[in-house]
């Protein structure tokens, strides 16, 4: 089954008098399992796509099915909980909250999902111990490298196995050593079954993909 579909999706802003079109009639199928990059330049509509599919926002027009789900008639308590259980975010500013260490930026989302706190500490452990972090559990943000840092944001992402890994920019930030590290890592969670969307300005981190999605002009109808 797809877990990703979308049929004719569009996205409007009004901007005064004037509507702006972000997106305009895009179709889209991911299958479970499949990783797939959406690469755009600026102002493509990509980062709207994203907002889409991750359920931080919703089609002006067209039709957005989640794991079968249409999400038009989800109410906005059950995208937060879409958004809390199915999806799991990586941003390129890492959005971590500096006053708490690793481990508990990692538990963070698990305490929103009411998870006791012997498993979710066990969840975000195992999580940082497999992407190798196992010694900066303890370290906050500003103690760590770029690097290690969005290691800790795919941990928080992975930590609660959601279905989907929506990735937006991950290397953004980062130098190029620890930008292949990143995709080395993305390329292993898909490689464990798991569904990645990776959203990129950069054609060689999109090719790193097997499925790429090029956006233009907030139309995703080319592939490469």
């Amino acid at each position: 089954m797809a877990l990703i579909e979308l049929e004719g999706v569009g996205r409007e802003y009004q901007m005064g008098e004037e509507k702006v079109y972000a997106l305009r009639d895009v179709s889209l199928k991911v299958e479970e399992g499949e990783f797939v990059s959406i690469v755009g330049r600026s102002g493509s509509g990509k980062s709207t796509l994203m907002n889409l599919i991750g359920c931080l926002d919703r089609p002006s027009e067209g039709q957005y099915r989640l794991a079968g789900r249409s999400v038009a008639q989800l109410s906005d308590r059950e995208l937060s909980v879409v958004r809390n259980r199915v999806v799991g975010f990586i941003f390129q500013g890492f959005n971590l909250v500096q006053d708490l260490t690793a481990l508990e930026n990692v538990e963070l989302p698990l305490v929103y999902r009411g998870w006791p706190r012997a498993k979710r500490r066990q969840a975000a452990q195992t999580a940082l111990e497999q992407l190798g972090l196992a010694e900066r559990m303890d370290h906050r943000p500003g103690q760590m490298s770029g690097g290690q840092q969005q290691r800790v944001a795919i941990a928080r992402a992975v930590a609660a196995n959601p279905s989907l890994i929506l990735a937006d920019e991950p290397t953004g930030n980062l130098d190029s050593r620890a930008g292949e590290e990143v995709m080395h890592l993305l390329t292993g969670l898909w490689r464990q079954g798991k569904t990645v969307l990776l959203i990129t300005h950069d054609p060689v981190v999109a090719a790193c993909a097997p499925r790429r999605i090029i956006i233009d002009g907030g139309r995703g109808e080319k592939e490469g």
